[in-house]
């Protein structure tokens, strides 16, 4: 076993690092945060596989803190309701990167701004039924 990590260790080395050569530390608009929510098939596995911990880790803290802002005790609507069976982190951030591709407009928006918008869309929250003023 000891051998076949070393082996598999060598053949990372031994890999050319083509695309983006260093891991991703910030982004900062739309366009930044799909570029590492769809890394290319080219770049070097090891900078591919942060760059998908990294987009998987910002959509997790979004939600969670969309979460915690729109909780019915803190009397907010939320921007975006995800639905039952929820869609892994995975699939979302898949969806992310389709939807900034299909928007071009957007790529220099903010990361957060794009996020949130491409949540909306996709996770729309249903219409509450108007209220009605007793008689």
């Amino acid at each position: 076993m000891h051998a076949l990590k070393l082996a598999a260790l060598a053949a990372l080395l031994s890999l050319p690092a083509v695309a983006q050569t260093s891991p991703p530390t910030h982004v900062q608009t739309v366009a930044d945060l799909a570029a590492v929510c769809a890394p290319v098939d080219g770049m070097a596995p090891i900078i591919r596989l942060e760059a998908i911990a990294y987009c998987q880790g910002y959509i997790t803290a979004a939600a969670q803190y969309h979460a915690a802002l729109s909780r019915p005790t803190a009397g907010r609507r939320p921007l975006f309701c995800v639905p039952s069976p929820a869609p892994s982190v995975a699939q979302a951030a898949i969806g992310f990167a389709a939807w900034a591709a299909q928007n071009p407009g957007r790529a220099q928006e903010p990361a957060l701004d794009g996020l949130l918008r491409y949540a909306q869309g996709a996770y729309p929250c249903p219409t509450p039924a108007p209220r009605r003023n007793p008689a």
